[in-house]
């Protein structure tokens, strides 16, 4: 399970160094293969293990090609679906499409979630937190806030 964030660096070259803590359960689990694509919601990239995409590959094969939402989001995760293999020093490269759309810079964020990590552009990572901070207290001040039922079960 992936979890913390990360400030990690992206080289000239367009790598990152995935953190220590991770590379040995990488290795042994995917043997470093690692899946990258966009977040069609966010600014941000995702990143799978290998056998993690594949079970998202096999939700969206039962997706409908004829229901336009559904095949956009296939298109989209699918068609920048890119092979990212860590190599021995635990670094991936991100391609330069991928590095577009989350207008990644040197300075980067990698955020675990649970089993995929979130790739962001350290100063659009710290602006999200601040969004979804404020969001969530004006929620509590209006005092209407409604729970779904998974937050309402969630006990923290």
């Amino acid at each position: 399970m992936f979890r913390g964030s990360f400030a990690l660096n992206l080289d000239d070259k367009g790598r990152l160094t995935l953190p220590t803590r991770y590379r040995d359960s990488l290795l042994s689990d995917c043997s470093g293969q690692l899946i990258c694509t966009i977040d069609h919601k966010d600014p941000c990239l995702l990143l799978y293990p290998l056998s993690e995409w594949e079970e998202i590959e096999e939700k969206l094969k039962r997706l409908s090609s004829f229901n336009p939402q559904e095949q956009r989001l296939k298109r989209l995760l699918l068609g920048h679906a890119t092979d990212c293999e860590m190599d021995k020093n635990g670094r991936i490269l991100l391609p330069a499409t991928l590095r577009a759309h989350a207008n990644l810079s040197k300075e980067l964020r990698l955020v675990g979630q649970l089993n995929k990590f979130e790739i962001w552009d350290e100063h659009t990572w710290h602006q999200r937190v601040a969004d979804d901070m404020a969001i969530e207290q004006e929620l509590l001040q209006q005092g209407d806030v409604e729970l779904s039922e998974r937050l309402q079960e969630l006990s923290l």
